[in-house]
C-alpha cells in the first residue's frame, strides 16, 4: 500500500535530525560507538575523540576490499557514520585541558573507557560534574564498575552467553531431549546493539530533564545487565512458574519442543517462515493453499475458545498447527525462493515472510519509499557504499544521514576553531529544580513527571516502548477492549501464588485468569488500565477527551486502524495541536507492505536477522529463539517518543512517528549490508566462530552436567598463551594455538583440546579460572542461572518487586540504565504492577475526566467500558 492520505511522510536525506543542536563528545570504543551512532543519526553533533593511533575499532575487520587500514574497517564505518574525529592525547596535560574545554561545550559525554582511566588523568566524573553541572555523563561498561564480576573481561560472544540469548537460540535436540549441538550466538555484535539501544533511552530521558531544568547527571549501563533483560519468554516463565525453556530451530524457545519448525524450504534450498496467529489465520491458510491445489487430508478441527490472547509462538504447537506447517512445506518445495508467493499469502491475511539475507532488502521498493538506505561516498577510497540510515519516519525532522565515518583526526582543526568561538556553557539557576517533586521509591524526581500517554499499545514491540516512559515517570493509560485484548496469557501466575513458587522444585501449573499473566505484568508495570470500546460513539468521545489531556498517543495496531476509528493524526491535531502520535507496526505505514502482518518472527525473517545466525549452509538457520525485534522495536519506539518530547520542548510542535519493527532489524543488520556493498559478499553463517575473523578460539564448549556450555573468546596472542597454560597444553600445542590464530587451519584440533578440558569441569569453575587468567569466558546462562546464580545481576538490582492488584507481588525487569539524579522505577509513579483489565476505569473517567458515578455505570451498561 502507499502511505495514508492523511499525512505524507517524505524522507528527507538532508534533514537536520530531531536532536539538532545537541552536542556529544564521544570517548568510546566498540562498546559504546553504536550508541553514538544512534545519537548522530538522530541529529546530534557527535565529536569523536580518538588517541593518536586511532580508536581500537578501526582495527576490527572485515575491511573494505579486505585490506586492513584505519579508514577501511567496516565496523568503524558502520558505527561512526555522521560523526567528527578529533585526535587528543589525554596523557599530554595540555591536550587534556583542551579535552576538558571540549566537554564543557557539550551536552553529553559518552564514554566506555576502562575503570580508572579518566580518574588517573584528573578527569573523573566528580571533577567534571562540579565544573559542568549541566553535563549528562553517559558511561557504558561490560559488567558495571562495582560488584563481584566488575573485573570480568567481556566480548560479544561472552555477553550473549552470560546474558541468556544463547540458551534461547540454537537447534532442536535429539528425540530423547539431548542437545548434541551447542547454543548458537546471534550474529553480529548483538550484545552491543542491545546495550547501546537501552543506554540511548536513558540518555534521552536525561536530555529531556536537562532541557527542562539545566541539570546534568550520570547515566550508566552495564552490557551484561542490558543483555540479561532482553530475552522474551524464558525469564518470566522461570520467575512465575519455575518453568525452564528449551531452544528450538529458528523459533521461540518453549517449555516443550514442538513437532516442527515454522520455517520450510524452497526447492532451491532457501527458507520461508509461516507464523499461524489465531484461529482465523488457519482458515485463511487453507483457502490460500487450496488455490494451489494443496488440501488437507482431513477437515480442520474446531478451535478452542480460550479467553485471553497468547503471545504468538508462546503456546504449544497444536496438531492443527503442525498439519498446516506440513502443507505449507509442500507448497514451498514447489517454488524457488524468488518465486514463492509470500506477498499473495500476506494479502490473504497470512503472517508469512521469506528468510531474506540482509542485503536483499536494499533493492526492495518498500524500503526505498521509506528512505531506509542511503549511499555515501568514500572519496579517499574512490567508492560509494550503501548504509541503513533510519529506523522510523516522522513528520518532524527525524534522522540525519550525514557523511561517511571520519578519517582519523579529520575534523581536529575545525573543531578547535569552533570551540574558540563558543561561549562556555553556564550553570542554570532554575527554580524548577527546587520545585521537582520526588515521585519514585528512590526519593528522587522522575524525568517524565507530568507527561501523560494515552496508550493503545499491545504486544511487546509497542507496549515495551511505553513501558520505558512509565518507568521514567510518565502516566500511561493503557486502553484495551475485551473483544481484542492484549497478549495477557503467558507466564501465568502459579496456582498457589508466590508461596507455591518459593516451594517449587519443578514447573508449576499456571492460573487461567488473564489478569494474572506474568509476561503482561513484565511488559506493562506502572500503567493504568482502561477498558474502552472506541467503536461506540460514546467510547470515541471519551477517547477524544483523553487525547485533549495527553501528550502522547501511542499505538501498535496494523496501519489504518486508528484512522478507521476516527483517531488518525489530523483528528488528533484538531483536538490537541501539539500532540505526539507514535505508531509502531511490523513494516511501517509508508510503502507497499504497510498492511502486511508482522509479529516479531516475521519481522526478523524479512529484515535478515533470522538468516544470519546458525551453522554454515547447508544447515538450517538457527535464527533467534525469541521475538528479538519485539524488544529492539520497543527500544526504538521509546527513543522515538523521547526525542519527540525533546523536540516539542524546544519548538512547541508535536509530530507523527511511523516506526517499524522490520526496519529496526535492518538497521542492526547493517554490518552484513555494508560488507555486501563494499566487498560484494553476501552474509554467510559462521556458527559460533568469530564473524570478523580476529578472535580465536571463539566458541562454545561442553562442560559437566546436562546441556551446560561455556563460551570462550580470545583476541590477542597474550590471551591465547594464557588459555594454553590454563588448559594445560604442551609447548608444541601452545605454539599451534598462537600460530593458527590467523588461518585457523588447526582450529578443530585446538577446539578438541579445549573441549577435553571443559568436559571435566563445572562451567562456573571453568569460567572463574579463565577470567582470573585474563580470558573472556562466560557460562551460557539460562533464566534460572540469571535469577538464582548470577551475583553480578543481583548486585546491580536487575529485578524490582512490584505489586499487582490480583497477581500479587512479583519481580519484574528493571530499566538497566541508571540515572543518578532522576532514576527510573519500573513500577512507575503508581509503584504498581500491570493493571487488571479496566482496573482504573473509575479513576480515569471520574477523577481525570469528571464523569459522575451514575454516568460511569451507564457507560458500563451500554457496553462502552
Amino acid at each position: 500500500m502507499s502511505t495514508s492520505d492523511e499525512v505524507p511522510f517524505v524522507p528527507d536525506v538532508a534533514a537536520a535530525g530531531v536532536l539538532d543542536g545537541v552536542r556529544v563528545v564521544e570517548l568510546a570504543d566498540e562498546r559504546a560507538e553504536y550508541a553514538g551512532l544512534l545519537l548522530a543519526g538522530m541529529g546530534a553533533e557527535v565529536i569523536k575523540v580518538e588517541p593518536p593511533g586511532g580508536a581500537p575499532s578501526r582495527s576490527i575487520g572485515p575491511f573494505i576490499g579486505d585490506t586492513a587500514g584505519p579508514d577501511r574497517s567496516l565496523l568503524f564505518a558502520l558505527h561512526n557514520r555522521a560523526k567528527q574525529s578529533v585526535v587528543i592525547d589525554l596523557d599530554d596535560p595540555g591536550q587534556a585541558d583542551g579535552f576538558t574545554a571540549l566537554v564543557g561545550s557539550a551536552d553529553i559525554l559518552l564514554e566506555s573507557t576502562d575503570l580508572g582511566y579518566l580518574e588517573d588523568r584528573g578527569l573523573s566524573h566528580h571533577v567534571l560534574a562540579q565544573r559542568f553541572p549541566h553535563l549528562v555523563w553517559a558511561r557504558m561498561t561490560a559488567f558495571g564498575d562495582t560488584g563481584p564480576w566488575s573485573g570480568f573481561k567481556g566480548s560479544d560472544l561472552v555477553h550473549l552467553a552470560l546474558g541468556g540469548p544463547m540458551m534461547n537460540c540454537g537447534y532442536d535436540p535429539e528425540p530423547n531431549g539431548h542437545y548434541d549441538l551447542p547454543p548458537i550466538a546471534p550474529q553480529l555484535w548483538q550484545s552491543l546493539v542491545i546495550a547501546g539501544e537501552q543506554l540511548v533511552i536513558g540518555i534521552l530521558a536525561a536530555v529531556v530533564h536537562q532541557g527542562r531544568t539545566g541539570q546534568g547527571q550520570a547515566v550508566t549501563c552495564a552490557i551484561h545487565e542490558a543483555v540479561a533483560k532482553s530475552t522474551e519468554l524464558d525469564l518470566m516463565n522461570w520467575v512465575m512458574r519455575h518453568a525452564p525453556m528449551y531452544r528450538q530451530t529458528c523459533r521461540h524457545a518453549a517449555e516443550k519442543v514442538s513437532v516442527l519448525p515454522t520455517i520450510t524450504q524452497t526447492k532451491d534450498g532457501r527458507w520461508v517462515l509461516v507464523m499461524p496467529v489465531g484461529a482465523k489465520d488457519h482458515d485463511r491458510i487453507y483457502e490460500f493453499l487450496a488455490r494451489y491445489g494443496i488440501t488437507p487430508d482431513a477437515a480442520p478441527s474446531a478451535t478452542d475458545g480460550a479467553e485471553g490472547r497468547a503471545i504468538p509462538g508462546s503456546s504449544p504447537q497444536s496438531g492443527r498447527d503442525a498439519r498446516l506447517i506440513e502443507l505449507v512445506g509442500r507448497l514451498s518445495r514447489k517454488f524457488c525462493y524468488d518465486n514463492f508467493p509470500w506477498q499473495e499469502a500476506q494479502e490473504a491475511g497470512i503472517a508469512c515472510s521469506p528468510l531474506r539475507k540482509p542485503h536483499e532488502n536494499v533493492a526492495d521498493p518498500h524500503w526505498a519509499a521509506r528512505g531506509t538506505f542511503a549511499q555515501l561516498a568514500h572519496p579517499e577510497l574512490d567508492t560509494v557504499l550503501t548504509y541503513p540510515v533510519r529506523k522510523w519516519l516522522s513528520t518532524a525532522p527525524a534522522w540525519r544521514v550525514g557523511r561517511r565515518a571520519p578519517q582519523l583526526g579529520e575534523d581536529t582543526e575545525r573543531v578547535w576553531t569552533d570551540l574558540a568561538r563558543t561561549s562556555p556553557r553556564r550553570p542554570i539557576d532554575d527554580p524548577a529544580l527546587a520545585a521537582l517533586i520526588p515521585r519514585s521509591p528512590h526519593n528522587k524526581p522522575m524525568p517524565l513527571d507530568g507527561i501523560r500517554v494515552l496508550d493503545f499499545t499491545w504486544f511487546l514491540a509497542s507496549a515495551g516502548g511505553t513501558r520505558f516512559l512509565s518507568a521514567f515517570g510518565a502516566e500511561c493509560i493503557k486502553v484495551e477492549w475485551k473483544s481484542n485484548p492484549d497478549t495477557r496469557v503467558a507466564a501465568m501466575a502459579p496456582v498457589g501464588g508466590r508461596a507455591a513458587r518459593e516451594r517449587a522444585t519443578g514447573p508449576l501449573p499456571g492460573v487461567t485468569d488473564p489478569d494474572m499473566g506474568g509476561q503482561f505484568n513484565n511488559k506493562n508495570p506502572g500503567k493504568r488500565g482502561l477498558s474502552l470500546n472506541v467503536r461506540h460513539p460514546r467510547g470515541l468521545e471519551i477517547a477524544r477527551k483523553l487525547v485533549a489531556v495527553s501528550d502522547i498517543v501511542a499505538e501498535g495496531f496494523s496501519p489504518g486502524v486508528m484512522e478507521r476509528w476516527g483517531l488518525g493524526y489530523h483528528r488528533l491535531q484538531q483536538i490537541r495541536p501539539d500532540i505526539i502520535y507514535a505508531q509502531q507496526s511490523g513494516m511501517g505505514t509508508v510503502g507497499r507492505y504497510g498492511r502486511y502482518r508482522a509479529v516479531g518472527p516475521i519481522a526478523a525473517a524479512l529484515s535478515g536477522v533470522s538468516e544470519m545466525s546458525g551453522l554454515s549452509e547447508p544447515a538450517m538457520p538457527a535464527g533467534w529463539g525469541y521475538s528479538y525485534l519485539d524488544w529492539i522495536g520497543a527500544y526504538s519506539f521509546a527513543a522515538a517518543m523521547l526525542t519527540a518530547l525533546h523536540h516539542r520542548d524546544r519548538t512547541g510542535r508535536g509530530q507523527w512517528i511511523d516506526a517499524s519493527q522490520t526496519e529496526s532489524g535492518i538497521f542492526v543488520a547493517g554490518g552484513a549490508i555494508l560488507d555486501w556493498s563494499a566487498n560484494d559478499r553476501p552474509w554467510t553463517r559462521t556458527g559460533n566462530t568469530s564473524a570478523d575473523g580476529r578472535a580465536f578460539p571463539h566458541g562454545v564448549y561442553p562442560c559437566q552436567g546436562t546441556d551446560r556450555w561455556l563460551a570462550i573468546a580470545c583476541v590477542t596472542d597474550e590471551e591465547r598463551r594464557a588459555l594454553a597454560k590454563v588448559v594445560g597444553m604442551d609447548a608444541a600445542r601452545q605454539q599451534l594455538l598462537t600460530v593458527s590464530a590467523g588461518a585457523h587451519a588447526e582450529a578443530a584440533e585446538v577446539d578438541a583440546l579445549i573441549t577435553q578440558w571443559t568436559l571435566a569441569r563445572d562451567p562456573y569453575s571453568a569460567m572463574y579460572e579463565l577470567q582470573t587468567a585474563g580470558i573472556a569466558a562466560g557460562v551460557c546462562q539460562d533464566a534460572q542461572d540469571r535469577c538464582d546464580r548470577d551475583p553480578q545481576l543481583h548486585h546491580l538490582n536487575w529485578l524490582t518487586e512490584v505489586t499487582g492488584t490480583k497477581i500479587g507481588r512479583w519481580p519484574v525487569v528493571e530499566v538497566p540504565v541508571k540515572l543518578s539524579a532522576t532514576p527510573a522505577h519500573v513500577g512507575g509513579v503508581l509503584d504498581r504492577g500491570a493493571p487488571c483489565y479496566g482496573e482504573d476505569n473509575e479513576w480515569v473517567l471520574g477523577e481525570l475526566l469528571g464523569y459522575g458515578s451514575k454516568e460511569i455505570a451507564e457507560l458500563e451498561d451500554e457496553g462502552v467500558i
